[in-house]
């Protein structure tokens, strides 16, 4: 009777032991599933949570961030005259047929923690926000803002061909001549003084004549001189005074018939610069594409950092979650301490992940700031947080003609590459005209003045009694003419190795834009596919940790539930922030940046 009574209270008290086992493990259940809630956007097609977890839908209009299409855009730095960005010209709307980023929020926070002692003040920013402050102090963009600047310069330098030119001289001159025999004749001794005064104006025109407003001498053109000569004749003591002025005014002119006549070196200097500047114009258009496109990423890469803190976060919580219940299933005997220690291990796998994550987030936030700003020191204490979420894919419908359409028209860098075709045929054009003999036709027309004083030479000048006028013509002609023919033939092979190099810069174009857009397309398949493997991570792991509860599953087997949980959560955000960047990375390969976010570069 003892026996059996004693046996009666050991079963009894096995049994409480066992009912005590069972509440702990459905407590912790519970807590297990309130902290793992599953986040099920409300457009997706997935499976419903299982009836026993608490799951979480988030609703439609949570926290709505839309960019606005009427925003305020920003002008270039104040005293910048070369690129104006005016207001009311950027928006960060996408493409037709593309909503603004879809306001829904992944995990349901909009902020992702920093790493433990950062003191930082937060500076909310929208991706608007990031491409106006780039568009202002980006170090990149402001020093290409310089080279329009620069060859509009050089254009009008090169008009300095044009330029008139206006000579003034004067000189005084005195002579003292001995007696001699000249021409069988007596010239007696003489002393002479003269004041001799010039004046002349002479410069080019645009069809290639020349003019000098001087002298007006056909076979030497120069300035205009009037010449006082006074002094006096000795023959013994016999003296004689003489005093006379005298003067010419004309102008004459050289038009050339065939070399240098519909092109010279003015008129090539004048065409090239004008080109260049041209060219210029397009690289900050490329330059501005280009900042754009890496401020777009760099925003993108620091929302998924912050996701993937986040990520990490409810990792490390899960582990430590676990690590508790089988701490305290091993303190009532019902757990081997080995199962602890691999709890452990997970637990300190995850608080290494979560350390990386968190410098890949303060990396990123970094890599944005530099975009962002010309005085870094200023921002470094700056957590930058986006208002933006990337949790929903926007359904974009991609036409590769008209991409391919836009990039033929709108590339920056391939726009260049014509531009320096369109160069080298003006070059061609100056070395074929080079080729041909100097033809000109050269005439002068003018009048003399002669007389004692100045007064009597203006007088007759302004009475224009006395003209004289020349026509006539040159030719001037190398004989091998070696130089200009083979610099014209080089030129030329130029050119068509220019034309071949544009040939294969469209075709570049053209697989770079299908490249992106098959790119575009694949990764917004792999949200969905990524979405769906969370949810059903979510679902299995949910289920695993049930029948953990009750003794019908294995720690192994929880943890890399957990960990394949961790894994797809990182790659759905991961895919996320890849289609993101893939469209602005489409844009860029069309060229389309400036226009899909309506910003307006003008040359001032």
């Amino acid at each position: 009777m003892n026996f059996g009574k004693g046996h009666k209270v050991c079963s009894t008290m096995k049994s409480y032991s066992v009912l005590l086992v069972f509440i702990l493990s459905a407590c912790s259940a519970v807590a297990q599933t309130d902290t793992n809630a599953i986040v099920v956007p409300a457009e997706t097609n997935a499976p419903a949570a299982p009836s026993a977890t608490n799951g979480v839908a988030l609703p439609a209009d949570t926290n709505a961030i839309v960019a606005q299409a009427e925003t305020n855009a920003s002008a270039t730095q104040p005293g910048t005259n070369t690129v104006a960005v005016p207001t009311n010209a950027m928006t960060t709307a996408g493409p037709a047929g593309m909503s603004a980023l879809d306001p829904v929020s992944l995990h349901g926070t909009n902020a992702a923690a920093g790493p433990a002692g950062m003191n930082t003040s937060t500076h909310p920013m929208s991706l608007e926000d990031c491409i106006q402050q780039a568009l202002q102090h980006n170090l990149d963009v402001q020093i290409s803002r310089y080279d329009p600047q620069i060859e509009l310069f050089t254009v009008w330098a090169n008009y300095g061909g044009y330029d008139p030119t206006l000579n003034l001289s004067g000189n005084y001159t005195y002579s003292k001549n001995g007696a001699l025999i000249q021409n069988n004749q007596i010239v007696l001794p003489t002393t002479s003084e003269a004041n001799t005064f010039g004046a002349g104006l002479s410069g080019g025109t645009p069809w290639g004549m020349t003019y000098n407003f001087g002298n007006g001498s056909l076979n030497g053109p120069g300035p205009a001189n009037i010449t006082e000569t006074w002094g006096q004749k000795s023959a013994g003591s016999f003296t004689t005074n003489f005093d006379s002025t005298s003067s010419s005014v004309g102008v004459s002119l050289t038009q050339p018939l065939l070399k240098n006549l519909w092109i010279d070196q003015t008129r090539l200097n004048i065409r090239v610069s004008k080109n260049r500047l041209l060219y210029s114009e397009q690289g900050l258009r490329l330059q501005l594409i280009t900042s754009i496109t890496a401020v777009e990423n760099a925003y993108y890469e620091l929302i998924f950092a912050q996701e993937n803190v986040k990520v990490q976060e409810e990792a490390l919580v899960l582990a430590q979650t676990q690590l508790d219940q089988d701490r305290q299933r091993v303190q009532i005997g019902t757990l081997a301490q080995l199962d602890v220690q691999q709890d452990e291990a997970q637990v300190a796998t995850s608080r290494a992940n979560l350390i990386a994550a968190q410098y890949t987030l303060a990396s990123d936030q970094n890599t944005l700031k530099n975009l962002l700003t010309d005085q870094y020191s200023n921002w470094h204490g700056t957590d930058i947080q986006p208002t933006e979420t990337i949790t929903n894919a926007p359904l974009q419908l991609f036409d590769l003609q008209d991409s391919w359409s836009k990039g033929m028209t709108l590339r920056p860098d391939l726009l260049q590459s014509r531009l320096n075709v369109e160069q080298q045929g003006i070059q061609l054009k100056f070395d074929r005209n080079q080729l041909f003999p100097e033809v000109d036709v050269i005439g002068s027309y003018g009048y003399n003045g002669t007389g004692q004083e100045y007064s009597d030479v203006f007088s007759q000048i302004n009475a224009a009694n006395r003209p004289f006028y020349g026509v006539g013509g040159q030719l001037t002609m190398p004989l091998s003419n070696v130089g200009p023919r083979n610099t014209y033939k080089a030129d030329k092979v130029t050119l068509q190795q220019l034309l071949l190099k544009l040939k294969q810069f469209e075709q570049n174009v053209m697989v770079d834009i299908d490249n992106a857009v098959k790119n575009a397309q694949s990764t917004y398949e792999s949200v969905g596919a990524t979405r769906q493997a969370r949810i059903y991570a979510e679902a299995a792991l949910d289920a695993e940790q049930k029948k953990y509860a009750v003794g019908k599953s294995t720690t192994f087997t929880v943890l890399q539930l957990q960990n394949t949980l961790t894994t797809d959560r990182g790659q759905e955000i991961r895919a996320l922030a890849n289609y993101y960047e893939a469209l602005a990375t489409l844009a860029q390969k069309e060229g389309s940046t400036l226009e899909r976010l309506r910003i307006n570069v003008e040359v001032k």
